[in-house]
């Protein structure tokens, strides 16, 4: 065998290593997590959530660069329908237990709910107490125009339970999808007093002025939060969840007024 013969079989021996071990190199690189690819996460969320979920989503965002957090804010009972419709979710955050309850029947939530947090109900009055409300019975004064939440949705719920534990049958002007739209008619003016979280009556600050009275002790609502079972963020919407509950989220959640479950 000649010289040359013998430098071009091995050089394209070294090429054929080379090859291989190229490809072997690529086939052993390992993917990126999903954690690590960033990505975004949609979380349907109670509207009584709002202000501590988007401190909570600011949080989330820091700590896991490149990824973004979208909410929907509700009543939970809308937000439940949507679900079960078909609407892509990656978490789901209820008000009660109730709500979330038809989301674990339809099978929509991965594992089992956590209980993050709780909320009371208070009467929400236009600043300085105009109407002179001090009791739960006072809603019941004729020319008091109340707004509450409709039964289904759980502020509307808790309504309920209080004219039940009471005894005091209200008859309000509206009945609204979510808390939020029950606190802008009292707001607004076009409400004497609406039913509220002590949470929502918290954030609106001057703007109303808060009532508590006793018998919302009759219906405290326990908030529940879920991964649910569709998500292709999976990773992503548990680091979610463990954000709510730990440290910081619940520190985020007792600033805007809510306890402990």
């Amino acid at each position: 065998m000649t010289r040359a013969r013998m430098c071009a079989l091995a050089i394209g021996a070294f090429a054929a290593t080379a090859l291989i071990g190229g490809c072997t190199s690529a086939e052993n690189t390992p993917e990126p997590s999903s954690a690590a690819q960033g990505g975004s996460i949609t979380v349907f969320a109670a509207a009584s959530l709002k202000s501590a979920f988007t401190e909570i989503g600011g949080q989330f965002e820091t700590d896991n660069p490149g990824s973004t957090v979208e909410f929907s804010f509700a009543g939970s009972s809308d937000l439940v329908t949507q679900l079960t419709q078909g609407a892509d979710a990656d978490v789901f955050a209820s008000a009660d237990t109730r709500n979330m309850d038809k989301a674990v029947v339809a099978g929509l939530v991965e594992g089992g709910p956590v209980n993050f947090a709780t909320n009371t109900l208070t009467i929400a009055v236009a600043p300085g107490n105009p109407k002179e409300i001090r009791t739960f019975a006072d809603l019941a004064k004729p020319g008091t125009s109340v707004v509450v939440c409709a039964p289904p949705v759980p502020c509307g719920g808790a309504t309920e339970k209080v004219e039940k534990a009471t005894g005091v049958t209200l008859s309000p002007v509206s009945e609204e999808p979510s808390v939020t739209d029950v606190l802008g008619k009292v707001t607004s003016g076009q409400a004497d007093a609406g039913l509220v979280y002590v949470t929502d009556a918290a954030g609106a600050g001057d703007k109303v002025t808060a009532v508590a009275f006793p018998e919302a002790s009759q219906a405290v609502n326990t908030y529940p939060i879920a991964v649910l079972k569709d998500s292709e963020k999976a990773e992503l919407a548990h680091r979610f969840v463990d954000l709510v509950t730990g440290e910081a989220g619940q520190k985020a959640l007792a600033k805007a007024g809510f306890a402990k479950p």
